[in-house]
This record gives structure tokens, sequence and C-alpha cells, in this order.
């Protein structure tokens, strides 16, 4: 479970970053005092444009950023007093995979297990699995330097989830991969659900939050402009279909401000 209060986000602006977007606030928001709650056995959608604040706070979900004010607990844990113990009942993915190159699949997959403390047996048994849900078994042993970019995901996949941690967060894990790569992606986030984890992903792609998503939250600009069920969120709608629906959301937020 993912409990987030009242949370925000501010990052301190050198004098260069203040003359390039024209302000004299010596600080920016990027996340503005959200709430939301992510369920296990449910998977709960961040949506947003570019910039609206995602990333921040999944990053601070994962410990890589500390809140400016409010909270977040996985798992009732606190991700600024209990980090240790949030990472390691967490799997962070992103799109920058930062793998190391000179590395093959099995070689960086065993070292996480390794840092995860898994046992051989559990190791061999998840390997398996994982690499059978994202047909990995042709290159397990190939250079990560000489795999595409899709395969390079998957990688990263298999070390997010090799711990088989209980929380999973989704950082836009189909951004700019080919369509075999992200239906993959899709059936792990499935799979997860189905073993009554707790999931948290942001998509631009309106197609993936229809198939997937349980609950949703829409954030501009900081805020959270919307919080619902998928089924409220389809009940209520005022437009043809989910992108247009989005895109008044958002763009009503827009003309409120």
């Amino acid at each position: 479970m993912i409990q987030v209060e009242n949370l925000s986000k501010a990052f301190s602006l050198s004098r260069q970053q203040r003359k390039e977007i024209g302000t004299d606030a010596k600080s920016i928001t990027a996340v503005n005092n959200i709430s939301f709650n992510c369920q296990p056995g449910r998977i709960y959608s961040l949506l947003g444009p570019n910039g609206a604040g995602k990333t921040t706070t999944l990053r601070m979900m994962a410990t890589i950023l500390k809140p400016t004010g409010g909270s977040i607990k996985v798992n009732g844990y606190d991700v600024v007093d209990e980090g240790v113990k949030v990472r390691s009942s967490i799997g962070f993915l992103t799109g920058s995979t930062g793998l190391y190159q000179r590395l093959t699949p099995n070689e960086l997959t065993k070292y996480f297990a390794d840092l995860y403390g898994v046992e051989k047996a559990d190791y061999e048994k998840r390997k398996d699995e994982l690499y059978t849900l994202l047909d990995m078994h042709d290159f397990a042993k190939k250079r990560i330097g000489q795999l595409s970019t899709g395969m390079k995901q998957k990688v990263s996949i298999t070390r997010t989830m090799i711990h088989n941690p209980d929380v999973v967060i989704f950082d836009e894990p189909t951004s700019g991969l080919d369509v075999i790569t992200a239906e993959n992606i899709i059936n792990l986030i499935r799979n997860c659900k189905e073993q009554g984890k707790t999931v948290i992903f942001s998509s631009h792609i309106m197609s993936e939050v229809d198939l997937l998503c349980d609950d949703l939250a829409i954030i501009h600009k900081g805020n959270l402009i919307h919080s619902s069920t998928m089924e409220e969120f389809r009940t209520q709608m005022q437009s043809g279909n989910l992108t247009e629906e989005f895109i008044r959301i958002v763009n009503y937020a827009s003309a409120k401000v």
C-alpha cells in the first residue's frame, strides 16, 4: 500500500536557472500538496502532461528525492525515516535504464538478487518466471551493450522485480518501445495485480490506462486536479473518449489558474 498525504516538493533555482526561465523566485514547486492512496491488488495510474510532477512524485516514493512537505508511507514505512525498509519492499522502473553495458542480463540480475539477499532457489525460480514472461532466454548471455532498447528495458524489469517486491512503481515503462516489448510489460503489470501487489504507473498512452487502470489521478502543474476510480472516470466523462476527457480536464484546470 502507498499512502501519500499533503505531499510537496520544491527545487531551489540557481541564478542562471532563474534567468533562463525568467523569474525572480528562488525556488520552483514541482508537486503541491497532493494526497492519494494506492491499494494492494489494484493498478493506480498517475497521469499528467509533461512537467506536471509525475516523475518527481514517483521518485519521492522510491526515496530518490526527499519531500519538502507532507509524507509518503510505503507498506507502513515512511520514505524519509525508514528509507532502507521502503527500498527493500519496492521495485522502481524508469525509462532511464542505467544498465552496466559490459555485464550480461544474467550477471546483472544475479548482482541485484544478491543485493536484496534473495536465496538461490528463489532466485532461479524468479529469474526463470521473468525471463519466460518477457521472452529473454535468447539474449540472457549477451553483453547488455549489444542489446536493443527494448531488450535493455526487459533487463531493467528483471532487475526491478527479481526480489519479488510488494509494491511496484513504473515510470512510463513502455515509452519508446516496440509493440511486442510494450505488450510484454503490460502483461507483467497485469501479473503484478494478480499477485496482489500494489502497482502505480505513469503513462502518456491512454490505451494502456484503459487496459490496466483501476484508479487514477491527474496532476497538472504540480496540483492534483482529478482523483477517482476508473469506473467513476468513465461514468462522469463529458467527452467522446479517454484522451479527449483527459485533455478537457487539463484545459479546464489551466483556465482556472
